[in-house]
């Protein structure tokens, strides 16, 4: 089912998957988040896949899945900012918890959707686990030439206003503001998988080594032989992921 959900003021699409058959009662339900779009352009049809994924979580695992879009990409409304995005995490989980027959919400996100989604999960205790696919660690390299990158943000139209932001150091700072490294840590018990490819050429996979270890040893790392960036057209961390959704004892 496509339509949109409120973040603040603004209108994200989305799409909610819901499993073909499923059993009476309350039922789990997986919020997935994109990644930073790639190319000219880009943002125009970011996380397109993404309801098929949804649909396909859905069918084969009978939870409620629901895919978004980030402001600035896709049909959603806005420009880029990572508060802003991190904003828009919490109003997809907002909506999931009041569905009907909410029976618990996680979150799984690819890249930087997977390292807001760890950001979001610290902060709110209705997240109930959280799933990463090449994940970074932190967002230093956008904070290191902000003006460069606000830049890049427009040739990939994830920033559409020529206007936005009215304050380039304001939107700078909150590279610095959001610490995925000092949010696993603030996660646990609640299980975490991170999973990222052994040869992926965006985010090295150190990345993923350092969040497992700033959990304390709570997360379960899986490093996924010859995997790049993109795994969720990776047939083998996608199965992983069901089988962690399978594994919350609610599935």
């Amino acid at each position: 089912m496509d339509g949109a959900i409120k973040s603040g003021e603004l209108e994200l699409a989305a799409h909610i998957a819901q499993p073909s058959r499923s059993a009476a009662g309350p039922r789990p339900a997986l919020v997935l988040c994109h990644g930073f779009p790639a190319g000219p352009r880009g943002a125009l049809t970011s996380a397109q896949t993404y309801p098929d994924l949804a649909d396909h979580l859905a069918a084969e695992t009978g939870w409620t899945v629901l895919a978004f879009n980030f402001r600035g990409t896709g049909e959603s409304q806005g420009n880029f900012s990572l508060l802003g995005w991190l904003d828009d995490v919490r109003a997809a989980v907002d909506h999931a918890v009041d569905m009907p027959r909410n029976g618990g919400v996680w979150v799984a996100g690819s890249s930087a959707g997977g390292a807001l989604a760890l950001c979001e999960a610290a902060e709110d205790d209705r997240i109930l686990g959280v799933a990463t696919l090449a994940a970074p660690a932190e967002f230093d390299n956008w904070a290191s030439d902000a003006r460069a990158f606000l830049a890049h943000c427009r040739v990939v139209s994830v920033i559409r206003d020529s206007g936005f932001p009215p304050d380039v150091e304001s939107w700078a700072s909150e590279f610095k503001k959001v610490q995925p490294l000092s949010a696993v840590a603030e996660i646990s018990p609640r299980p975490m998988l991170l999973m990222h490819g052994s040869d992926d050429p965006t985010v090295p996979v150190s990345d993923a080594r350092a969040l497992a270890d700033a959990s304390g040893g709570q997360a379960d790392l899986r490093v996924i032989a010859g995997a790049g960036h993109r795994l969720r057209h990776d047939p083998r961390a996608v199965a992983a992921l069901m089988g962690w959704m399978e594994r919350q004892g609610v599935g």
